[in-house]
């Protein structure tokens, strides 16, 4: 009977989202935020249907949150169309390593003096909680495969790597916890965990999103062939380009990722950099199969079946783990939860424009942009990720309950303000960019 309740809320969240999108596209909030208030409403405290205890569930919770993390990177990835030796991508390989570390640092000094965590501990709530989210920052990411927006640009790369590059610091706080071999002064965690599983995920990835990418175009335009099943296409590269690189020991993460990026290469390498075809609207009363394998059409078709697909797969895995996040806020904020409530401004207002000051220093961004960019620092699926991955590696009960208070308590935060703000200060941001365009 339970189970079949499940099927009747499910179906009807689902229904209830798409007959309101539009509407909620009109407000000055994000669809994340009601996934989060409706799992607050199923929680303990409201009809009660979401009961779950992270001592036996944080496996089951540790793959949704997995999937829904590697289906917002592969998105975030066939997104940016620029040339990997484009100088636009120093601004998020800049946010994703400089940035990301010295976000690290300064979160592993408020959790040892301020929350009297081992240095340990503190490490692992720094990496918990320094990654931005790819899933739940789609509204101020890129608009198009052509946007070259430093804003957006920026926002969309840094969420495609630093989901990967916040691997290292995880695995240094298990190791500091004795949960993980680092080796004798670090020297394993430097070599194997940092450079090679690092430059190792993002070469597996492209390597299989190119070769993935020409294949399939070289069947469809020469003898068009490998037609149709676009999702299983996407799904396909995700699986080898992740299962790849875990079973090679680096991070799938950023393998995904890599993927993404590559097969979006392949596209523009098959059009030499033109800009993309709007092959949906093309394919108004056209046989599919005959856009599919047009010499000209097929790469932009490809790369747009993929990404839709994708997209939809996205939305999906925000739905499901918000519901459960909410789900959980009211038992685990009596853990120590409260914490929060100052954690989250010391993060979003003082350690993160630090760390974005310090990243960005010398680039091309202009005092507005960097200040979005210091303030969309949004905070989700990725951080409850690496709080299971944590849990599923044996992290003790004394140090398990304050960051699981911790970061869901966060998160929720980041959910709110930030889905309350965004609206207004990218409607605002592209006025003052068309007016800057115009003059």
């Amino acid at each position: 009977m339970e189970f079949t309740l499940w099927y009747l809320i499910a179906g009807a969240v689902l229904v209830v989202m798409a007959l309101t999108g539009s509407l909620v596209e009109r407000l000055p909030l994000t669809t994340a935020l009601l996934y989060l208030g409706i799992g607050a409403a199923l929680g303990p405290l409201g009809a009660g249907l979401i009961r779950l205890d992270l001592a036996t569930h944080s496996g089951v919770l540790e793959r949704v949150t997995e999937l829904a993390v590697i289906f917002s990177l592969f998105t975030a990835g066939l997104k940016l169309r620029a040339p990997v030796a484009d100088p636009l991508w120093w601004l998020p390989v800049r946010l994703a390593s400089l940035s990301m570390a010295i976000t690290v640092g300064l979160m592993t000094l408020a959790g040892t003096f301020l929350l009297g965590l081992p240095v340990g501990a503190a490490v692992l709530l720094g990496a918990i909680l320094a990654p931005t989210d790819p899933v739940l920052a789609s509204d101020v990411q890129v608009e198009d495969a052509t946007d070259r927006d430093r804003l957006r640009f920026s926002l969309t790369g840094e969420a495609g790597l630093n989901d990967g590059t916040a691997f290292p610091f995880v695995m240094l706080g298990l190791g500091l916890l004795g949960l993980h071999d680092i080796g004798t002064a670090g020297w394993r965690w430097l070599v194997i965990d940092v450079i090679w599983a690092t430059s190792g995920g993002l070469a597996i990835g492209w390597i299989c999103g190119t070769l993935v990418g020409r294949i399939v175009l070289y069947l469809r335009r020469t003898h068009r062939e490998a037609v149709g099943l676009d999702d299983f296409l996407a799904l396909g590269l995700i699986a080898i380009s992740y299962g790849v690189g875990l079973y090679a020991h680096t991070y799938g993460f950023l393998a995904v990722f890599a993927a993404g990026l590559a097969l979006r290469r392949v596209e523009a390498r098959a059009t030499n950099d033109a800009p993309p075809r709007d092959i949906a609207a093309e394919a108004l009363g056209q046989d599919p199969d005959e856009i599919a394998t047009d010499p000209e059409k097929a790469p932009a078709y490809m790369a747009q079946a993929v990404l839709g697909f994708n997209e939809q797969l996205e939305r999906i895995g925000a739905v499901a783990v918000m519901v459960l996040v909410g789900g959980m806020l009211i038992p685990y904020a009596t853990l120590g939860g409260a914490g929060a409530l100052w954690l989250a401004p010391l993060l979003f207002l003082v350690i993160r424009p630090l760390a974005i000051g310090a990243g960005l220093l010398g680039s091309r961004t202009d005092g507005v942009q960097r200040l979005l960019i210091s303030w969309f620092g949004v905070r989700g699926v990725g951080s409850i990720y690496y709080l299971m991955f944590a849990l599923q590696h044996g992290l003790q009960p004394e140090f398990a309950q304050p960051l699981t208070a911790l970061t869901l308590g966060i998160v929720a935060v980041s959910i709110v303000v930030h889905g309350i703000s965004v609206t207004p200060l990218m409607n605002r941001y592209a006025r003052s960019r068309a007016t800057l365009d115009a003059g």
